[in-house]
């Protein structure tokens, strides 16, 4: 029974990083001329270099997907569907913005998904709070990043028109 119990959470946990892989690989799709793209962007003197993003987001998926199976461990989705709803509908937003920013070059659209995009993970966060404070305390740094993201998206717009119009 025990070790029944332990393959479910295992799973369970595997799971959760699968889906939050799958936004990312959503994302990744539109960012596949990103690097030629950005290079053209006139740039911000506190811009990280391109090779950060991607060391940096693989940790956020991961922090992410751990908050949801903590969250998916206290009762299931059942108890927790409105958590749980929160989350993927982040995550769909997540993924959004590599589209709009990088496939589509609208910055204005680019700006105002982020801007969802953050309004939908403070909500999940307060969410995952009620639940578990652990997997709230996860979410900061995915928080943190799509604030500095948002401004960056704002900034990068404001001084590219000709790209990001």
């Amino acid at each position: 029974m025990r070790s029944l119990l332990k393959y479910k959470q295992i799973m369970g946990l595997v799971g959760w990083l699968i889906l939050s892989f799958v936004a990312s690989a959503v994302g990744a799709v539109a960012s596949i001329q990103a690097k030629s793209f950005y290079s053209q962007l006139v740039q911000l003197d506190w811009a990280p270099p391109p090779w950060v993003f991607g060391p940096v987001w693989t940790a956020l998926y991961v922090l992410m997907a751990i908050a949801a199976w903590l969250v998916w461990r206290c009762g299931g989705l059942r108890a927790n569907r409105q958590a749980l709803r929160l989350f993927l509908v982040q995550l769909a937003f997540n993924a959004l913005w590599s589209w709009v920013f990088f496939a589509w070059h609208s910055g204005l659209w680019a700006f105002v998904e982020v801007i969802v995009l953050w309004s939908l993970i403070v909500a999940t966060l307060v969410s995952f709070w009620r639940v578990r404070l652990l997997a709230a305390v996860l979410l900061l740094p995915y928080l943190l990043w799509v604030s500095f993201a948002a401004a960056l998206n704002f900034s990068l717009w404001q001084l590219n028109p000709q790209l990001l119009g």
